[in-house]
């Protein structure tokens, strides 16, 4: 059977990613198939633990979906591999509200998955002990199983602070990781540089794992993990290859734009798409396509080459133009813009919103989103409610309409004016809001159909 683990830490910053990515880097190394997860609405540390298992991340959130959707997609995406580990976010136990909901505990308890504490021991010893006494003592059904310190000084202090978990808590100590003046992830404005704009990703991914070695006794972790319940199996998976695919979706990937959920992209050619990954910083023009999706991501750090590629930047105003669906999250949105200002510079866009968008140093959004349909929309029908998330620095600098033109209300979240999102034209929908296609599964189905009804139209006479 397939086993699997939660890698948890007592908050952020605690070095979990680390030790995630180490983990699946390491067994991986081994020749392991290792399926990795992250908990949450993330792509980057998702896309470091892809880099590191060499196999897609796939993302599980309390909060956007079901408690059995969440089930079935693990035990579906663990089938795959000997081994799943789960990156949890924040601290263990930080949910929404006193009880902790949507956490990375509940989420422990939901999948019955043990846990592997990361403990930052810097400038403290025996406390640690007490810190994750309390841990084991608040909720009993949650399983911790092992502790990695982290953060160590010298071997006096690795030895005190292990001694002290195990004696007061019962927990083994799995691995202990000295403080070091190397930065695998380092920080930036919107957190830990992505992988695709890391100058060295392999060679940090391959020291993380030696780390793992080195620190982390892969062989008692492993024994710490449990056997996968394998809730909801008995539906046949979809055979990609025997799909009919009856159209072609451009995705716009490369270092600006690379926030994509694999669950996502999965779910458009479970319905028949042939995706077409496309450079909007190299690629000469929009190649023959019937949909574009575009994703998050940071074209505010691609911005000079982006305004460079004026000729891709025209076809895709002309696509838009001529009517081809276009769906586009936060990046994608700020591309469909007329431009963005950095540094009292401004970089022309693609132009087919006239919204002049800046850069905060403060988030201006950060968090889940809850939206109603009030408008028409090319991909969702009136009335109904859609659950997401955002995470900008991004702010609206100016735009030439108002917020009753923007199709889409904010019960929750900040959206793009006025408690308000979703800017619509011809058959292009833009907003800041991310959807995964597990909590909007009529998403997919949507932007294949309306791909499917553009492709018609081009072959009908005039």
């Amino acid at each position: 059977m397939t086993k699997g683990i939660i890698v948890a830490g007592l908050s952020g910053g605690s070095g979990k990613s680390v030790v995630a990515v180490g983990l699946v880097a390491a067994y991986a190394g081994q020749g392991r198939s290792v399926v990795p997860f992250k908990k949450g609405p993330d792509y980057i540390d998702a896309g470091w633990l892809q880099l590191g298992a060499g196999h897609p991340c796939y993302n599980l959130d309390p909060f956007l979906m079901d408690p059995e959707v969440i089930r079935q997609s693990f035990a579906r995406h663990s089938k795959q591999a000997e081994m799943a580990i789960v990156e949890g976010n924040r601290g263990l136990f930080d949910g929404v509200n006193i009880e902790g909901a949507y956490s990375t505990a509940e989420l422990s308890v939901e999948l019955v998955l043990p846990v592997l504490l990361v403990v930052d021991c810097t400038k403290t010893t025996r406390t640690v002990a007490a810190l994750v006494l309390g841990c084991q003592k608040l909720d009993p059904r949650v399983m911790i199983r092992g502790v990695v310190l982290n953060r160590l000084g010298t071997a006096r202090h690795e030895s005190i602070v292990r001694q002290s978990v195990e004696h007061y808590t019962g927990i083994p100590v799995v691995g202990a990781i000295p403080r070091s003046k190397t930065d695998f992830f380092p920080q930036r404005h919107l957190g830990v540089t992505p992988h695709q704009e890391h100058e060295d990703a392999e060679q940090t991914t391959g020291m993380v794992a030696n780390m793992a070695h080195e620190c982390l006794d892969l062989k008692k972790i492993e024994n710490l993990m449990s056997d996968i319940e394998m809730h909801g199996t008995s539906k046949k998976p979809i055979d990609k290859e025997s799909v009919t695919r009856t159209v072609r979706i451009g995705i716009l990937k490369d270092a600006a734009f690379q926030f994509y959920y694999p669950d996502n992209l999965e779910a458009l050619e479970n319905e028949g798409a042939e995706l077409v990954e496309i450079n909007a910083m190299s690629a000469v023009n929009l190649p023959e396509i019937d949909a574009l999706y575009i994703g998050g991501g940071f074209p505010e750090t691609s911005a000079r080459r982006l305004a460079e590629n004026r000729e891709f930047r025209q076809s895709v105003k002309e696509a838009a133009v001529s009517g081809l669906p276009i769906y586009a999250e936060c990046g994608g949105l700020i591309y469909l813009g007329e431009s963005i200002v950095l540094d009292g510079k401004e970089y022309p866009l693609a132009g087919v919103f006239p919204v002049r968008f800046g850069l905060h140093k403060k988030p201006q959004a950060h968090g889940y989103t809850e939206l109603t349909v009030k408008g028409k929309t090319p991909f969702y029908k009136e009335g109904e409610m859609i659950k997401g998330h955002e995470f900008r620095y991004s702010t609206v600098l100016s735009w030439q309409g108002s917020s009753v033109d923007l199709a889409l209300t904010m019960e929750r979240g900040v959206g793009f004016l006025d408690s308000r999102d979703g800017l619509v034209f011809n058959n292009v929908l833009a907003l800041y809001t991310h959807i995964h296609s597990l909590s909007t599964p009529q998403w997919a189905p949507n932007l294949v159909a309306r791909a499917l009804e553009f492709k018609n139209l081009k072959k009908s006479p005039d």
